[in-house]
């Protein structure tokens, strides 16, 4: 078993795919399977990912952590689990923030006997509760690394200034925020924080719930139940902005022989300060060609960031 008392001060991530599980979660992906879950695991372990992001309240029943544990068979040698809490369900179904430390304990002890294992390789706190300083909430999870239940400590989706409190209590060494082609506000602020104290940043929403990865048309209409249609990114003229965009990846992606999503995933990558990119995936096909993104080379980069400043107007 590995050292579960270490806490390296350096990033841990080099510019690399980690496979997120809320989709297969089935929360709000509609149609998820038992053995699309499964099949899109063993095939993003096939193409070489060994780094997977879950938390407590990714299920109901926490079925990502379950699928996932079957995956592994215990190995956290071979294998890094990222986790959260901080989130989960009332009895009626609602998903709600609550940090309090004893919840916090409760749900990561619980959360391993769903993985089958003893430590996760980072655990993070998944969101900041208004109800509870955030001082406690560090203190609870540096008691749950010091417990040798986590290696490292990190914190999802924080302000600098929040980071930095959390930190004065207990060694932050990763963050997750979003950042895709489409949303680039975190660039100059939590990601060039966090980068500076030498954090891990990891970066959700690389494809922006499936939109940059080109097959969603304009005029695609989502069932009832699906989320997407909520974010103001799917809406409007932010809409029609992120199709232009689209059709120039796809220009650009027939030149280069590499996919769209590739191609916005790798953009993530190349970003100054991130160290890894979370790629959500629902069916094998979709993390087949994602597994093997690596940042772009200056050229192409520059081509996709004319892109952008193009498509603007």
């Amino acid at each position: 078993m590995p050292d579960c008392a270490s806490n390296s001060p350096a990033p841990l991530f080099a510019s690399e795919v980690v496979l997120g599980l809320w989709p297969i979660s089935g929360v709000t992906t509609m149609g998820v399977t038992a053995e699309d879950a499964e099949a899109t695991i063993a095939t993003a372990i096939e193409r070489g990912i060994r780094t997977f992001d879950t938390a407590y309240s990714y299920g109901m029943e926490g079925e990502a952590d379950r699928y996932l544990a079957s995956a592994m068979n215990g190995d956290t040698d071979r294998f890094h689990v990222i986790s959260k809490v901080g989130q989960r369900y009332l009895s009626n179904g609602e998903r709600i923030v609550d940090s309090r430390p004893a919840t916090l304990r409760k749900d990561a002890e619980e959360s391993l006997r769903r993985l089958r294992i003893d430590c996760f390789g980072t655990l993070m706190l998944h969101s900041i509760d208004e109800d509870v300083e955030i001082e406690r909430s560090a203190e609870a999870l540096l008691q749950v690394r010091d417990a040798g239940l986590a290696r490292r400590i990190g914190l999802c989706n924080a302000s600098e200034s929040q980071r930095k409190r959390f930190d004065a209590v207990c060694d932050c060494r990763a963050i997750q925020c979003p950042l895709n082609l489409l949303q680039q506000e975190n660039l100059g602020t939590v990601i060039a924080d966090a980068s500076e104290a030498a954090c891990d940043v990891l970066v959700y929403w690389t494809l922006m719930k499936g939109l940059l990865a080109g097959k969603i048309s304009p005029v695609h209409v989502f069932p009832a139940g699906d989320s997407r249609p909520g974010y103001a990114v799917f809406q409007g003229q932010q809409r029609d902005r992120a199709h232009r965009l689209i059709d120039e990846l796809k220009r650009i992606s027939t030149e280069v022989e590499r996919s769209v999503a590739e191609l916005a995933v790798s953009w993530a990558l190349s970003q100054s300060g991130v160290t890894a990119a979370l790629v959500g995936a629902r069916r094998p096909d979709q993390i087949r060609d994602l597994a093997s993104a690596r940042p772009l080379e200056p050229a192409l980069l520059h081509r996709i960031d004319h892109a952008l400043v193009e498509t603007e107007a």
